[in-house]
C-alpha cells in the first residue's frame, strides 16, 4: 500500500519560512509523472500550490505563492520539498503532498491519484 508522508509543518511568525517535505513508502516517488501540493484553510476549498515534474525540470506554482514557494526533489531521498519563504497569515492551512499522472490542468485534484494526510502550517501575525 502505497503513503505519502508530509513532515515539517508547524508554528512560525509573519515573514517567516518552513520546508515541508513529502516521502513515500510502498512506491518511489519516481513512478508518479508529478508531485504537488495543496492547501486547504478552514471553510475553503483545498487549493492547489504547485507541483513538480519528477523525470524533468518543470515546476509549476500558483499566482498566491510565485516567487515565495520552491519545489524540488530529491531522487535519492525519494523527497519532494516546499520550502516557504516570506511566510503570510493567509499561507495558513493544512498542506498536502500528492503524486499522480500528470497530464494537462496539473493544478486541478483530478490528477492526482495518492494524497498524504497532510500537516498543518499556521503563520501569525
Amino acid at each position: 500500500q502505497v503513503q505519502l508522508i508530509e513532515s515539517g509543518g508547524g508554528l512560525v511568525q509573519t515573514g517567516g519560512s518552513l520546508r515541508l517535505a513529502c516521502t513515500a513508502s510502498g512506491r518511489t516517488l519516481g513512478t508518479y509523472v508529478v508531485v504537488g501540493w495543496f492547501r486547504q484553510s478552514p471553510g475553503k476549498e483545498r487549493e492547489f500550490v504547485g507541483a513538480i515534474d519528477w523525470n524533468g525540470d518543470n515546476t509549476w506554482y500558483a499566482d498566491s505563492v510565485k516567487g515565495r514557494f520552491t519545489i524540488s526533489r530529491d531522487n535519492a531521498k525519494n523527497t519532494v520539498y516546499l520550502q516557504m519563504n516570506t511566510l503570510k497569515p493567509e499561507d495558513t492551512a493544512v498542506y498536502y503532498c500528492a503524486a499522480g499522472p500528470g497530464g494537462t490542468y496539473i493544478n486541478h485534484e483530478s490528477r492526482y491519484n495518492t494524497w498524504g494526510q497532510g500537516t498543518q502550517v499556521t503563520v501569525s501575525s
